[in-house]
This record gives C-alpha cells, structure tokens and sequence, in this order.
C-alpha cells in the first residue's frame, strides 16, 4: 500500500527533520529541526518553571494558552522553511509574483512590481527572519504583544496581496483568522501564560516595575 501522510507521520517528519522542507534544504534541513526542537523543549521547561513558582500560573487558561501559542509558533517555523534558501527561494519569488496581479489595490500591486520583485534579495532576508522572529516569540512566549502586532502586519499583507481569485487559489479567511489569532495573543499578552513574559515580570524587577530603558522595552513588548 502507498505511505500515505497524515497528520501523525506528517508531525513525525517534521520534528526529526524528515519533511519535504527539511530535505529540500539537505544538510541544513536537520540543524533546523535540532533548532526547532531545542525551541520546543525550551519552551516545556520555561512553562514547568512557571507552573511550580506561581500558583496563578496553574490553570487550564494558561495552560490552553501556552498550547495553541507554541502549535502556532510551530506553524510560523515551518512557513519560515520554505522561505530557504536565502536570499530569495523559489516558492517565495512565486508567491511574490501573484501578488503583483492578485493583490486587492492598485498600490499594493505597484508597489510590489516596482520596489519588492526588483529587489527580492533584500527582501527574501527580511521576510524569513520576520517569520523566524514570530516563531521564537510564540513558542518561547517572549515579546508576545509587540510581535504579536508586527505578525497582524504581516499577515494582513499576505492576505491583500493574494485577494484576487486565482489559481492556485487561496481561501482569503485563513488570513483572516491568523491575523485574528495574532491579535488576540497581542492583546491578552500570550506570553504571560507560562511564557518567557511571566518569568521576566516576576524575576527581573526593572521589567517588572518598567524602569530603564531595556525595563520599559520588556515590559512593553511582553
């Protein structure tokens, strides 16, 4: 019988570095998924410090939290895969290029044709640390709120720059609801549920009480 994928093997693939991104990428495809694990297990161990120094930490809310924010930081880190390799892969000139006949306005397509596809190998860098950045937030819980408002950006980008029916099409909604979801985590501050977040707030006192610059900065993003 043919292997067929679901999303048991699919996940097993992806966490020993096994995925069609991964091996697209050779060598490099398990450095990244030894990244994206030692990211994973950081994330558990920051959680379970959480979870036995404050009390408050420990209910099903946070804990609720703390999931769906590192399953969507996972999400961000496998988006930031096909972004490779740098400066500009395949898939993302593609994709790109749709949007300079698919986005929703007139300015966005000119401004893609005229200073983004030009300057793709600038751009290609920028676009993979972004998602790269959104990815170490979520699943560590660090800077939740500031990030967190940058990926609404991002996303809200992505989704007016393939409005327009096309092929391959796109459901314009799955935009909508990250961005959404993005927002929520911003606004509720994720990364306090058992989060790099909440053990710089109780731990670090200029974070805490917001004093110095780098203290403002934290307390601010997070």
């Amino acid at each position: 019988m043919p292997n067929i994928p679901n999303p048991f093997t699919d996940a097993w693939k992806f966490l020993i570095g096994a995925a069609d991104e991964h091996v697209a990428l050779g060598g490099w495809g398990y450095v990244l998924a030894a990244l994206y694990l030692a990211l994973l297990v950081g994330s558990i161990l920051i959680a379970i410090r959480n979870w036995r120094e404050d009390p408050a930490q420990r209910s099903g809310t946070h804990l609720s939290t703390w999931f769906v924010r590192v399953m969507i930081g996972s999400m961000w880190f496998q988006g930031m895969l096909w972004k490779l390799p740098l400066p500009a892969s395949g898939g993302l000139k593609f994709w790109t290029e749709q949007m300079s006949t698919r986005a929703a306005f007139e300015f966005h397509r000119e401004f893609v044709t005229g200073i983004l596809l030009p300057n793709l190998h600038l751009f290609g860098p920028l676009v993979f640390l972004a998602e790269f950045t959104f990815a170490v937030s979520m699943i560590l819980g660090f800077g939740v709120r500031l990030v967190g408002v940058l990926a609404v950006l991002f996303v809200l980008h992505l989704w007016l720059g393939i409005y327009r029916p096309a092929e391959p099409a796109e459901w314009p909604w799955s935009y909508v609801f990250l961005a959404m979801l993005m927002f929520l985590f911003s606004v509720y501050a994720a990364g306090r549920s058992l989060g790099l977040d909440a053990w710089l707030r109780r731990h670090v006192p200029a974070v805490r009480d917001g004093t110095g610059l780098w203290g403002r900065l934290l307390k601010m993003a997070g």
